[in-house]
């Protein structure tokens, strides 16, 4: 994807946060030979360097994988349309608005293992189930759910590339942002007021960094 320098990601914390809030993405794996990618929607946990979900052993992703074993995990969200109008204030004239989204989105990229034996799975599942649902007591599911555990493979990926992007309108000054949040927080559609936590955020990450001498959004 295009990554505009006002909307790169500013450090590693901003993207974890972002996808650890998510925890649900799209995996693509090109295989080779093959006239589209197998992507396949799917839950996922990121345990520090390493992407971890199980699927059904039916899934296609697999033989793709097996064809090529480079994979990359899509997560996108947040989103907000921003309508012309309302990128037009101190009376600027609003037929001259450009509309345009907000929205976060984060490619992970790795090279996929998949594991097979029963035991093996069931780790991938117990780091999924802490972490989905904390403090909640489970079966393990090694014991409760052994024969099923033979109709699903997991998957580990390795990190060894991320690219994030964070498009929330810093290419414009900080009034039309600020115009921007407020029309967010009053319209509250769905991911409205994450992307406006999202803008406000990124808002005092620039005026920090111009105060450091750097070049917001740079």
């Amino acid at each position: 994807m295009y990554i505009a320098p006002a909307d790169a990601g500013v450090d590693e914390s901003e993207w974890r946060t972002f996808v650890a809030a998510q925890g649900f993405g799209h995996l693509v794996a090109a295989g080779r030979g093959r006239d589209v990618p197998v992507v396949v929607p799917t839950q996922f946990v990121l345990e520090g360097e390493e992407l971890l979900l199980h699927l059904v052993a039916r899934n296609p992703v697999f033989e793709a994988i097996a064809e090529q074993p480079r994979v990359l995990m899509s997560v996108a969200g947040d989103w907000a349309f921003i309508p012309s109008t309302w990128k037009a204030i101190d009376g600027e004239d609003p037929l001259l608005g450009i509309p345009t989204t907000y929205y976060a989105a984060v490619q992970l990229v790795g090279t996929a293992s998949v594991v097979e034996d029963p035991d093996g799975v069931a780790e991938i599942l117990r780091v999924q189930l802490e972490r989905i649902e904390p403090g909640v007591d489970v079966a393990d599911p090694a014991v409760a759910h052994r024969q099923q555990l033979r109709t699903i493979r997991g998957i580990r990926v390795p990190l060894d590339e991320v690219r994030a992007k964070f498009k929330y309108g810093g290419n414009v000054d900080l009034a039309h942002r600020r115009a921007v949040v407020e029309k967010l927080r009053r319209r509250r559609g769905p991911g409205d007021l994450a992307a406006a936590a999202h803008t406000l955020r990124r808002m005092d990450q620039d005026r920090e960094a111009a105060v450091g001498g750097r070049r917001p959004g740079g």
